[in-house]
């Protein structure tokens, strides 16, 4: 209705939702001006994708604003009689235009500031600012150089207040229980709505969105921060550990002691005239635990295992019985396995530098002419899956959606993994050589069920994964019956590995170290040098440059691992768990907590880890190591410098 001083009264239950719309309105005004502001920071950027970029950009607006309106939502519905009063109304226009002021004052700062960022600005910057003595001078400075941000904001903010005043709140209930029914009511469906818009979605797969989602919506990794809004970017940060710069070495030395930079030479296991395909499988939850033919000792030698498969085809492989995750979580082993990236201190997919620049395998391979693809058979968006397969350089993502058959649907995460991987070869038999591919798997997960037509197929363990996992390896063994037929097969060098371990049930596997066990292997059909055993440790992000060794990639790169094949290699394992990096060396492993080693332990004599040995004669080495190791990787992250400029 309209009323007398020329303004619209709207149903005081969707008066709310109208100030919400304002706002997400005004965010897609603050993205274009943003874009305006730093267009030739945007060389790539073309009319229909940059429709994509807004379209994209709604669902970070979504989840910011829902943080920044919380308190006004919460106290306006829960407040039933009280918000027609006057001092209450008074305190709901400050839960309203205090969070809403800032957060449009922090996307107006990032129209230059990310000039010199070149990435929105994260709650990061507080480390920053905090060391800076001289604020107050740096602000007036600020004030006086970008005048025209200023009087931008006053204008915007004006015409924002005068939008937001031109509809007034209409009281349509007089009865107090019927008011308070339906404010009950709507605050329930509200809450609802705010959880999906923070979790940017409401599938049982979808997590919080994360920064490094924004790169779903990209052709290139800058164009993330278009996609982005500075409020999104500052909160999804909050409490996220900072990579720290460290100082441990000077430049001039610690290149001598640890360096990630892989000169060109010529590979260590045979100099390939043919370029090979590469096949990745990530395997969820398959933890060294479950393999009969890694723990030949577990259960005083009567130790079956679970994946009866693989440990047929190890016979076959080059199989590394020592070796480790970089990380706990499934977010962590797409840029542990793919880009040689370990998950320390925090995520990289989450961390405020996931739009850093980086090689992968992909990206490496595809300047050698490869066809590259991710594969995951979960809803397209889950984990960020697809977000990071972007920004590591894949042609192409095939998930859910490509997939095309909601009938093989798990009902809860996506394809089951046994029709995924038989469509995994058909997409190959159709990609031209060389390609490289990678695939993640999703069965073997909670609520640890299998197909109906498998139930009770597989031998069931004290873990509910156990069968899962028994299902997931009779998956493989089903896509290399069916690869082994295709004409690319036999030019192919294949590597399974797993994104992190699971729920322990042995005690062999109950410790920090073992925490991580994982099976690597390598697998070319017909050769004969890719066989056996080594019991050396390895870790995921060794997966990388061992790859591009065996195809004789002749380039340098960038990588925090090492190539297995190189016998001259010092391999080490580096991890990170409780606020603590773990360092395997050897047969000791060490707990370096970011200043010093404070406690060691013997892997062979003491695989539960109970008697500190700390010498410093016997951890030195790994102490030089881990130290050169943070300071190459949190530097690199934090300087944006983690590619070989070309």
């Amino acid at each position: 209705m309209i009323s007398n001083n020329k303004t619209v009264e709207v149903n005081e239950f969707i008066f709310p939702l109208y100030r919400y719309a304002v706002l997400l309105v005004c965010y897609t005004l603050l993205r274009i001006t943003f874009y305006c502001f730093n267009v030739g920071l945007f060389p790539n950027v073309t009319f229909e994708s940059f429709w994509t970029l807004l379209y994209g950009g709604i669902r970070f607006d979504l989840s910011a604003l829902t943080y920044l309106n919380l308190l006004y939502f919460s106290c306006y519905y829960l407040g039933f009689k009280a918000r027609r009063n006057i001092g209450y109304k008074r305190f709901l226009e400050c839960t309203f235009y205090i969070p809403n002021t800032i957060g449009i004052a922090m996307n107006c700062i990032d129209f230059v500031y990310y000039r010199f960022i070149l990435k929105r600005t994260t709650y990061n910057v507080l480390d920053i600012l905090q060391n800076e003595e001289n604020m107050g001078s740096l602000w007036i400075q600020f004030l006086i150089d970008y005048w025209y941000v200023f009087l931008f904001f006053g204008v915007f903010m004006v015409c924002f207040v005068w939008v937001i005043r031109r509809v007034k709140m209409h009281e349509t209930i007089q009865r107090t229980w019927v008011n308070v029914v339906v404010s009950v009511l709507f605050f329930a469906v509200i809450a609802g709505l705010s959880v999906a818009a923070i979790r940017g979605g409401f599938r049982h797969s979808t997590r919080p969105i994360a920064m490094s989602n924004a790169a779903a919506y990209t052709n290139s990794p800058e164009e993330s921060a278009i996609v982005l809004n500075t409020p999104f970017s500052f909160i999804r940060t909050i409490g996220k550990k900072s990579f720290q710069k460290m100082t441990f070495f000077a430049d001039e030395e610690i290149e001598q002691v640890f360096t990630p930079i892989h000169e060109a030479k010529v590979d260590t296991i045979t100099n390939l005239q043919t370029k090979k395909n590469v096949v990745i499988f990530i395997m969820e939850s398959f933890s060294r635990e479950f393999f009969g033919c890694m723990n030949p000792t577990l259960e005083n030698g009567q130790y079956e295992g679970y994946t009866p498969f693989l440990d047929s085809l190890s016979q076959h492989c080059l199989v590394y019985t020592n070796a480790y995750a970089n990380g706990r979580k499934s977010i962590d082993a797409m840029p542990s396995v793919l880009a040689s990236i370990p998950a320390l201190t925090m995520p990289y997919v989450v961390s405020q530098y996931s739009g850093n620049r980086i090689n992968s395998i992909a990206s490496l391979l595809k300047e050698d002419g490869y066809q590259t693809a991710f594969f995951h058979g979960a809803p397209n968006g889950s984990m960020g899956f697809d977000g990071f397969a972007k920004i590591a350089g894949f042609d192409s993502y095939f998930g859910k959606t490509e997939y095309g058959n909601d009938e093989h649907f798990d009902g809860i995460w996506g394809i089951w993994d046994h029709h995924f991987f038989q469509r995994y070869a058909d997409e190959m038999n159709s990609m031209k050589e060389p390609f490289c591919t990678a695939l993640f798997s999703l069965s073997s997960h909670h609520p640890f069920k299998v197909p109906a037509e498998f139930e009770g197929v597989f031998r069931e363990g004290p873990l509910p994964v156990e069968k899962c996992i028994g299902y997931s390896d009779n998956a493989l063994r089903m896509f290399f019956e069916k690869a082994c037929k295709m004409p690319w097969f036999d030019n192919t060098l294949f590597v399974i590995t797993a994104d992190h371990s699971s729920i322990p049930d042995h005690e062999e596997y109950k410790n920090n170290a073992q925490a991580f066990a994982v099976p690597i292997f390598f697998y070319c059909p017909g050769d004969s040098m890719l066989q056996g055993i080594d019991t050396r440790p390895a870790q995921q992000i060794d997966i990388m440059p061992s790859i591009l060794s065996y195809l004789g990639y002749n380039k340098p790169f960038v990588s925090f691992g090492v190539n297995l094949f190189d016998k001259n290699a010092e391999r080490f394992v580096v991890n990170y768990n409780n606020d603590v990096y773990q360092i395997i060396k050897n047969d000791t492993i060490a707990y370096f907590d970011g200043k010093k080693i404070f406690g060691a332990y013997d892997m062979i004599h003491d695989p539960s880890l109970k008697n500190n040995i700390y010498q410093r004669g016997r951890v030195e080495r790994a102490d030089s190591l881990v130290r050169a190791f943070v300071q190459q990787f949190n530097n690199r992250m934090i300087q944006d410098n983690l590619t070989i400029e070309k």
